[in-house]
């Protein structure tokens, strides 16, 4: 497995590999045109390129040996969660995202690690992120990071409101 950063070229991928994710995952959840209202606003191409070429976002891949997409990360500066923050320059870990094929492999574990690093050398005093309320295997993944539950809030599907959780991991004192 390789990672390298993300290119206009991986938006049609990095897209179908959101969309497939968060459908597998929670496209129960919601009534169809939520889901679709969402996945067209948050996973369209041209979204996704629009964030790979701005300033906010750093995407992260994991590409197998063949070249295939087995995983992303997406950080974004400055953090959308910052308000319900106790830090003060937090950056926020927007998606990790990991193929269906690809979970157990060490994808999530690699993605992490380079998004901590990332946060660390760019000296933000916290990673934030924010977790499905019911998603308890994400919460100990992150847990095993030293993320904890900081704040109760709300993540938007179409007209759905969802009870998230709020994820901080502080960084003070950790060296770079």
């Amino acid at each position: 497995m390789q990672l390298r950063a993300a290119t206009l070229d991986d938006a049609p991928a990095l897209a179908a590999l959101g969309r497939d994710s968060f459908t597998d995952a929670f496209g129960h959840l919601y009534r169809p045109e939520d889901l679709a209202a969402f996945l067209a606003e948050v996973y369209d191409e041209t979204a996704v390129a629009g964030e790979i070429a701005g300033g906010a976002c750093r995407h992260r891949l994991a590409v197998g040996e063949d070249g295939v997409l087995l995983g992303y990360c997406k950080l974004r500066h400055p953090s959308k969660l910052a308000q319900d923050a106790f830090a003060h320059d937090p950056i926020e870990l927007a998606q990790l995202y990991c193929a269906a094929g690809a979970t157990g492999m060490g994808v999530g574990a690699a993605l992490m690690d380079w998004a901590l690093a990332e946060a660390r050398s760019g000296g933000h005093d916290a990673v934030q992120l924010s977790v499905y309320s019911a998603n308890h295997g994400a919460q100990r993944f992150y847990a095993r990071y030293g993320f904890a539950k900081v704040a109760d809030i709300h993540f938007r599907v179409g007209e759905q409101i969802d009870e998230e959780f709020l994820f901080e991991k502080p960084l003070q004192g950790e060296a770079a």
